[in-house]
């Protein structure tokens, strides 16, 4: 077990503060205690999302949030350093009316290629258009480019699914958008942190100890098929992918929607 994941054991799915239950999705109000470093005392009064709750090494539960107005939430998600906040149970407040209802579900859409090898960087464009929009309650819209660990430590930090927006040649017409589901098989996994084949991303989640949520890659045909090993640079899509990405938009947004319901999604 790393050091990261010893200082982050799983912890209760539900903690009770004032009477309230409060798990991952809740709402709180920062209230440090007395005492507390200055940085925590800088967030006193913010509202946060639970984003996970853990245990420590001497078996304190801490609640894991992120701030709302943060505008580096993303990389919050992304778990990165000064964007996730731990706090005691007795450190925050639930927001009256929000830790009785039914938490949204929480959803990472997660871009993904190499913006430099031309079509390949269409999920890292996607996931641009869509950070734009305002999106439902508990989607974390995050572009991983080609930080394969990264984006494998993400999966398994609590989401209820994930989207991957990736450029995938199935030998349709450029710029065809489909829905897949991977099947990841269990067995020896090769650690690549610059790679990002969505199977092998997941099977590396499994295999950091992490337990990946349903996963669907929504995937566009490219033209452009380049490698690292090309000599020149391609820092454009083609034009049919780029046409794309107003359907790639509404794509998401109608398999989100699914999603959030817990309706059942098919591949395409």
């Amino acid at each position: 077990m790393s050091g990261w994941e010893e200082l982050e054991r799983p912890g209760p799915d539900v903690v009770v503060v004032d009477g309230a239950e409060v798990r991952r999705g809740s709402r709180v109000r920062l209230r440090p205690r007395a005492g507390a470093d200055v940085f925590d005392l800088a967030l006193a009064g913010r509202a946060a999302v639970v984003q996970s709750i853990v245990e420590d090494t001497e078996g304190a539960v801490h609640l894991v949030v992120e701030v709302e107005d943060d505008p580096g939430r993303d990389l919050g998600a992304a778990r990165s350093l000064g964007h996730r906040f731990f706090f005691a149970p007795e450190e925050v407040e639930p927001l009256a009316g929000e830790a009785a209802g039914r938490p949204a579900r929480r959803i990472l859409v997660a871009g993904i290629g190499n913006v430099f090898l031309g079509d390949d960087g269409f999920g890292v464009a996607l996931a641009g258009r869509l950070a734009r929009r305002e999106l439902p309650d508990g989607v974390d819209v995050v572009d991983f480019g080609i930080r394969g660990m990264d984006l494998a430590y993400t999966l398994g930090d609590g989401y209820d699914a994930a989207l991957l927006l990736d450029a995938a040649p199935r030998g349709a017409t450029p710029g065809t958008l489909s829905v897949i589901e991977p099947e990841v098989e269990d067995g020896e996994v090769a650690i690549d942190a610059h790679g990002m084949d969505p199977v092998k991303v997941l099977a590396l989640a499994r295999a950091l100890g992490g337990t990946p949520p349903r996963t669907l890659v929504i995937a566009c045909e490219p033209q452009t098929r380049m490698s690292g090993d090309d000599p020149d640079l391609v820092a454009d899509l083609s034009e049919p992918v780029r046409a794309a990405l107003d359907e790639g938009v509404r794509l998401v947004m109608s398999v989100l929607d699914e999603l959030a319901t817990e309706k059942e999604v098919r591949p395409s």
